[in-house]
């Protein structure tokens, strides 16, 4: 059976919470992408600035620049929801989409959603989405 952190260094759901686990701390959203190589290490991140406390604008262009510059396999993505609800809203759902498609034709799977609050977290994988 796949387990969806089985293949990565970061071994399960509860060490990429922690990786992502500063987030929660935000009183904007931000957003936060690992980019995971060959043999699953942990490449580098970025972390993205929203403009205000519950919008973060996905910047496509950039993730996909980094996956080639770090030539990343896996991509790890998390953001936090200052309102303390960790429950995915539909701009949530459709920027995890629009990302997971822009990676596909490089063969690179994105591999969780994490939304990250003080109150709680909500895993994509975990709910089937991804």
């Amino acid at each position: 059976m796949f387990t969806p952190y089985s293949f990565l260094h970061i071994a399960d759901l509860r060490a990429a919470i922690d990786l992502f686990g500063g987030l929660a701390n935000g009183t904007r959203e931000m957003g936060a992408f690992a980019y995971l190589g060959r043999d699953c290490q942990l490449l580098g991140m970025r972390h993205v600035a929203g403009e205000g406390s519950e919008m973060l604008d996905l910047p496509v262009r950039a993730v996909v620049a980094d996956v080639l510059a770090f030539d990343a396999r896996w991509v790890l993505m998390a953001h936090n929801h200052p309102s303390g609800d960790p429950t995915p809203s539909s701009a949530d759902r459709s920027t995890t989409r629009l990302l997971g498609r822009a990676l596909e034709p490089l063969r690179v799977r994105l591999v969780d959603h994490l939304i990250v609050t003080r109150t709680g977290i909500t895993s994509f994988r975990e709910l089937g989405w991804l």
